[in-house]
């Protein structure tokens, strides 16, 4: 059997080991503790967001963000259809109510032409959206300058869902940087991992204090165990938060292996007439946690993913739209067709920043082959 190739597998230094054991050697196995302080400091200083919270996931942070801005049952949250379901999930939590919105085909995120028009629909009906969950998927900036003008215009927050995107920019400012609350992922797939984990950050100190709360089951100020709101078990270990701290240390180098496989591939495969590859818009610094293709056909992506999956390489199809899911087929959606296309043509290939030469090269051989 071949050497499995992962689409995004963990990659550890091994210097991480030192945080983790200093949270041993100090007994500080709890959420809380240096690691956690010295985790949220270097996320901080790194995206240069004024404060942060860690947790134990991006889904937890999103579900917080959430609450924090006074979400509430049957309110009306839009979302971008082309998405994971754990940025749309916490919507539900809380019982209100995702509005799908789909992509434009430059960055493959959410479509500001068509946010706008959902938004003057949904006020038309007496419903105006109390916020914008704006997802960057795989790594590339949505077009943030257009979607902050919208918000602003209407008067609607933007939580950032950059769970895929540390690390990019727009016009050198951080994505998860622009919105009213940001969140990012340190999932084990992600561009650097806590094995499972999470942030959000924010301008505001408010927003990070409520969090820290809320995480930690609301416990109210008293010598005794008292609640006067519901809580939530959501804050990152002291030992995990030991592995983000090594994971920091190395983040550039991740992202700029992670570019180096986006670009071996655009040389090698991009003269395939059949395979297109996603630009990098003037202004924009996509970290390319995954690199994604669209080919001409269902059929052609079929045949390179049962190709890759021959020679035991992981390689899957883009999201499958939230507004084609069980779950959410009949949530209120806005469609131009795009993300639906998308889900049929494309394909993510294996990212890993630990792969090596040899890999590529085994890929895309498999490609060509399949491709003549």
């Amino acid at each position: 059997m071949n050497k499995k190739i992962w689409l995004s597998p963990p990659h550890l230094t091994g210097e991480e080991q030192k945080y983790i054991k200093e949270a041993f050697d100090t007994n500080w196995i709890a959420p809380i503790g240096t690691n956690v302080d010295a985790f949220e400091k270097a996320i901080c200083d790194y995206t240069k967001a004024k404060y942060c919270t860690v947790l134990s996931s991006g889904t937890a942070a999103i579900h917080l963000a959430l609450i924090i801005l006074g979400i509430k049952e049957n309110d009306e949250i839009i979302c971008p259809t082309f998405t994971f379901a754990a940025t749309v999930n916490p919507v539900r939590y809380l019982k209100a109510i995702p509005i799908f919105v789909d992509s434009e085909r430059d960055t493959f995120n959410m479509c500001p032409e068509l946010l706008e028009k959902t938004i003057q629909a949904r006020i038309a009906k007496g419903k105006k959206p109390k916020a914008i969950l704006l997802v960057h998927i795989y790594g590339v900036p949505a077009k943030i300058k257009e979607i902050q003008e919208i918000a602003k215009q209407y008067e609607i927050p933007i939580i950032e869902d950059a769970a895929d995107t540390l690390g990019a920019t727009y016009k050198n400012k951080k994505i998860g940087t622009f919105g009213e609350i940001g969140i990012y992922s340190f999932n084990g797939n992600k561009i650097i991992t806590t094995s499972g984990g999470g942030a959000l950050v924010a301008n505001k100190k408010k927003y990070t204090n409520k969090a820290v709360f809320l995480a930690t089951q609301a416990r109210d100020k008293a010598a005794h165990y008292q609640h006067s709101e519901i809580g939530y078990n959501y804050r990152m270990s002291n030992v995990v938060a030991g592995i983000g701290r090594g994971q920091m240390e190395v983040i550039e180098n991740r992202i700029q292996q992670r570019r180096r496989n986006y670009e071996y591939y655009k040389e090698n495969l991009g003269q395939i007439k059949e395979i297109t590859f996603t630009k990098e818009l003037e202004n924009y610094y996509a970290n390319r946690w995954l690199t994604t293709i669209l080919t001409d056909t269902f059929k052609t992506r079929e045949k390179i993913r049962f190709a890759l999956a021959k020679e035991n390489i992981e390689a899957r199809p883009l999201w499958k739209p939230m507004h084609l899911q069980p779950i959410f087929k009949n949530h209120p959606n806005y469609l131009n067709g795009v993300s639906e296309d998308l889900f049929n043509r494309g394909l993510c290939l294996p990212s890993g920043s630990n792969m090596s030469t040899k890999d590529l090269i085994k890929i895309t051989n498999c490609i060509k082959k399949v491709s003549q």
